[in-house]
Order: structure tokens, then C-alpha cells, then sequence
């Protein structure tokens, strides 16, 4: 999953991701695979809320100076994530309810966006 010697960076990633999956089990989710990658994009958090498969972008800044975490987000990143999504569903035959979500943490502020990319 994560290499053996991570960046300061890939470490403060690492727990960002640990943080949002934790705070999401604490919510009711249901973690089926994290960090799923493929040649088309990657998603972090792959979940279930009920009968719901969700994906889950998690996105760390320190502050929101420049808009924040949440913000951070390019549609040349909404693009990756809706691909990555569309790779993962070719998994099942009859496709589930999904939707897209965004865990923006900003200065260890952590927000849970629901349905973030609406256009899945």
C-alpha cells in the first residue's frame, strides 16, 4: 500500500487518510479498499453506507489560505477520480447506488462533503 520510506509529505497524507477513514467508520461507513489506483486515476477511500458504494477524496492543507482543502480540487482531478470510479464499477454486474464525497481537512479541521462531485 504505502512504501517503506514515505516523504513528509506522503506521511502527512497517510494520516489524513487514516484520520478521514476513522472519523467515517465513526459515521457509519464501511471500508471496502483504500487506495485504489488504476492507469486512469486513483481513489482514496472506497466505502458503504448501507447499500450506497462511496468514494471518498480526501484532501489535507495546512490552512485555508488558498481556499483550502476542499478548494484544492482541479477538474482535471474531478476527470481522474470520475474515471478511476467508472474502472472500479466494472467490478459488478448490476451496478450500485454511488456517489462521490470529499473529506477536506484543513489545518486538522476535518469537513465531510457529501455528494461533492455531482456530476457522477
Amino acid at each position: 500500500m504505502w512504501p517503506a520510506r514515505l516523504s513528509q509529505k506522503q506521511e502527512q497524507g497517510r494520516k489524513g487518510e487514516e484520520s478521514a477513514q476513522a472519523y467515517l467508520q465513526r459515521h457509519g461507513l464501511v471500508l471496502i479498499e483504500a487506495n485504489f489506483r488504476c492507469k486512469l486515476g486513483e481513489i482514496d477511500l472506497v466505502m458503504r453506507e448501507g447499500e450506497t458504494l462511496v468514494f471518498i477524496e480526501v484532501r489535507q492543507r495546512a490552512d485555508r489560505s488558498r481556499g483550502g482543502a476542499a478548494a484544492s480540487i482541479t477538474p482535471a482531478k474531478i476527470r481522474r477520480i470520475l474515471r478511476a470510479a467508472q474502472v472500479y464499477l466494472q467490478r459488478f454486474q448490476r451496478l450500485p447506488p454511488c456517489r462521490i464525497d470529499v473529506v477536506a481537512i484543513d489545518g486538522g479541521q476535518l469537513e465531510w462533503i457529501r455528494n461533492a462531485i455531482e456530476s457522477y
